[in-house]
């Protein structure tokens, strides 16, 4: 996204977004904007709330309350609209298993309206998209995971929708196929194509323009990513390495000057509460304490360490 990114009209607007199943609120009066030709990422673990948002921005699913206009049309009052100017890649594998790779694009051109005189030009792009040429006639359930998403993205695009929602697009993909999936979202936003993007891969996050962390059904942070690590301005992130990391979280929580220890891969992370204390400090704090310390570090923060902190503050809230 450029410097003049605010010149860009809204695509999609959530106003106090909410819905409720019975007494549980699964999605409590949700507020963002996205703007067209942005990629903004939905970050949040299982079950906080992302598919429910999803599925009512694509006039899926009636909001309880608040509103939601998603390519200036309003999802409760009309979603049919919305769905004629949306593509949407649902969390589960959407195609059909029992027809062909050419079946299932000829299907969904037929769903979507596809005129005829584009057809061909449309089947043409989705197979080349998916690497799928000289397969036409294989059944989707006998392709690799990368090659069945590529595919299904073909298909939500084949009507080429100004506004595209895709509801975690790559679980269960392997890294390499996964980066090529976003190679292909990359290459939609650079066209001018918007994209809403569920996830719970961290890594994921980095490829978004923005991002809106949901927790409990609530928005807990937005902006983009250097926005969002801002929130450990005033403190230091610790790595330390070590062949005892658990004893190690246990010597760092009873130090007055660690905020939160947790694990981060093989090393741990403590978050200071401030920058007074620093490496060597708590180096010799752990040595005094006959633990040992391989490397101690001041490191920068991580999605991961900015998506624990913020969940850690919402949790107190």
């Amino acid at each position: 996204m450029g410097a003049r990114d605010s010149d860009r009209p809204d695509a999609i607007v959530a106003k106090e977004l909410t819905r409720r199943f019975g007494q549980f609120v699964a999605v409590d009066h949700v507020s963002f904007t996205v703007k067209a030709g942005e990629i903004f990422g939905f970050l949040g673990s299982n079950g906080a709330g992302k598919s429910t948002t999803i599925r009512m921005l694509c006039g899926l699913l009636e909001p309880t309350s608040g509103s939601a206009v998603v390519g200036g049309h309003d999802v409760g009052r009309d979603p049919e609209a919305v769905k004629a100017h949306i593509g949407y890649m649902s969390q589960k594998f959407s195609l059909y298993e029992l027809l062909t790779v050419d079946q299932n694009i000829r299907l969904y051109a037929e769903l979507y309206g596809v005129p005829p005189a584009r057809f061909a030009e449309r089947r043409r792009f989705a197979i080349e998209m998916a690497g799928l040429e000289g397969r036409e006639r294989a059944l989707p359930r006998d392709l690799p995971g990368g090659f069945r998403q590529r595919l299904a993205l073909g298909c939500a695009i084949l009507h080429e929708p100004p506004i595209l929602f895709l509801d975690e697009p790559t679980g269960g993909v392997d890294p390499i196929s996964r980066r090529q999936f976003w190679h292909l979202i990359d290459e939609l936003s650079k066209s001018g194509v918007t994209v809403l993007v569920t996830t719970h891969y961290l890594d994921e996050a980095e490829y978004c323009h923005r991002l809106a962390l949901i927790h409990a059904g609530r928005l807990a942070a937005l902006g983009t990513t250097t926005e969002l690590k801002e929130v450990f301005a005033d403190r230091r992130i610790l790595e330390i390495r070590a062949p005892r990391p658990v004893e190690i979280m246990r010597a760092l929580d009873a130090m007055e000057e660690v905020e939160e220890s947790s694990l981060f891969g093989t090393a741990v992370h403590a978050v200071l509460r401030s920058r007074a204390l620093g490496p060597a400090d708590v180096a010799a704090r752990l040595a005094a304490a006959g633990l040992e310390a391989g490397a101690v570090e001041q490191v920068q923060p991580s999605l991961e360490d900015v998506f624990l902190d913020v969940v850690e503050k919402a949790g107190r809230a």
